[in-house]
């Protein structure tokens, strides 16, 4: 496994992470994202958002009650879909899959909150990002990479 430590002074840095790392995602790319309530998850990814294209981040929300949100990052239909899941209310594996998991992988890059919820059914290549609270304001991002695509992945964002 591969593995770097980011650290982040604040939202504005963390969000500036999720930028490089929505700049460096692919179809089929999976990222878990663990950490406690309020450890800035869905920061993460309304930066992942700005990076990747989609064309109004502001609208990037924690998908807790309606469990999937999907986000084009071409409005005409010809770039990267991402799929930012919430799994903070699914009860396992089995409720994510039953949510369409595979068709997501298949289909566009999947972010997934709580992920250690229902990690027995992630992909063995995936990138983990467990995010820390240090301070109310810093946090420590560690990201671990299994498998081949997350390395690369995790080399191409995890530079910065």
């Amino acid at each position: 496994m591969n593995e770097r430590v980011l650290t982040s002074d604040g939202v504005e840095t963390t969000r500036a992470i999720g930028r490089r790392l929505g700049a460096a995602l692919a179809c089929g790319h999976v990222v878990a994202l663990v950490g406690p309530l309020g450890a800035g998850k869905t920061t993460l990814v309304k930066g992942v958002a700005e990076g990747a294209g989609v064309a109004r981040p502001r609208e990037v929300t924690s998908p807790t009650f309606v469990l999937v949100n999907e986000y084009d990052t071409d409005p005409q239909g010809g770039g990267l879909r991402l799929f930012h899941v919430d799994a903070y209310r699914l009860h396992g594996g089995d409720d994510l899959d039953a949510l369409g998991f595979d068709e997501f992988c298949a289909e566009g890059a999947v972010l997934v909150e709580w992920a250690d919820r229902v990690e027995s059914v992630l992909p063995a290549d995936v990138l983990t990002i467990r995010l820390e609270p240090v301070s109310d304001h810093e946090r420590r991002l560690i990201c671990t990479a299994a498998g081949t695509r997350a390395g690369e992945l995790l080399e191409q964002f995890g530079r910065g």
